[in-house]
């Protein structure tokens, strides 16, 4: 699945709500919008997951306008003001949240058996706002692959949070790697650093994927694969 935004941009400049930009995103390959000052990369994340149409260009899944399939497949991820977590959160009420969403049962153990798939039971009870970067965008995004028909991420600005670059886009390219196609909006500064760290992504079938401590990154696909409330 590859998804073109081919110079999209809304109002004009200058002064544009959105300058106009271009990007390409394919599974092992992210696609980059780098954008500045408070409003554009929310509008281009928009933009990109199907949700707003541009005044100017034309956003292609598969070489085809379609913004409905476009927004069937991607989900945004920790988008300002559309799609991010309260700052005062937990990570497991997080997680409860995005179970339920994704039709999935919440309970106690369901969540602790996402946040052991994920290596982040330690995170459980700390705030949202309050953990590393590269955590919340490993959490964010894994969540929002659970969601049925998601096969794509629109990743909005996780260079806001802090931390180094390197940190949060190990995360970006381990989901990438595995198949997924993920346009990441970015700050300029962080889109340099990111194109120079691009090369190191190459495409893996998902059974040889696994993170650095030898576990799979990839929660359960079924819902019998996870606790049933008989045993929650």
């Amino acid at each position: 699945m590859t998804i073109e935004l081919d110079h999209v941009g809304i109002g004009e400049e200058p002064g544009a709500a959105l300058p106009v930009v271009s990007a390409v995103a394919a599974p092992g390959r992210p696609g980059v919008i780098a954008v500045e000052t408070e409003q554009a990369p929310v509008l281009a994340s928009l933009v990109a997951g199907g949700r707003m149409q541009p005044e100017t260009g034309r956003v292609l899944l598969d070489g085809h306008e379609d913004a409905a399939a476009i927004r069937k497949a991607f989900a945004l991820v920790d988008t300002p003001g559309i799609a991010e977590p309260f700052p005062v959160m937990s990570v497991r009420r997080i997680v409860r949240e995005e179970l339920a969403f994704a039709e999935r049962r919440p309970s106690r153990q369901h969540v602790d058996t996402v946040l052991d798939e994920l290596g982040l039971r330690e995170y459980a009870d700390t705030h949202v706002q309050r953990v590393p970067t590269h955590v919340r965008v490993r959490l964010l995004a894994e969540l929002a692959l659970l969601r049925d028909g998601v096969t794509g991420l629109v990743i909005t600005s996780p260079e806001r949070h802090g931390g180094a670059v390197e940190g949060w886009f190990a995360v970006v390219r381990d989901v990438a790697r595995r198949g997924v196609t993920v346009v990441l909006v970015t700050s300029k500064a962080a889109a340099a650093t990111v194109e120079h760290l691009l090369d190191t992504i190459q495409t893996e079938d998902p059974e040889d994927v696994a993170r650095p401590d030898g576990e799979d990154p990839r929660l359960p696909s079924d819902t019998d694969h996870l606790p049933t409330e008989a045993t929650a």
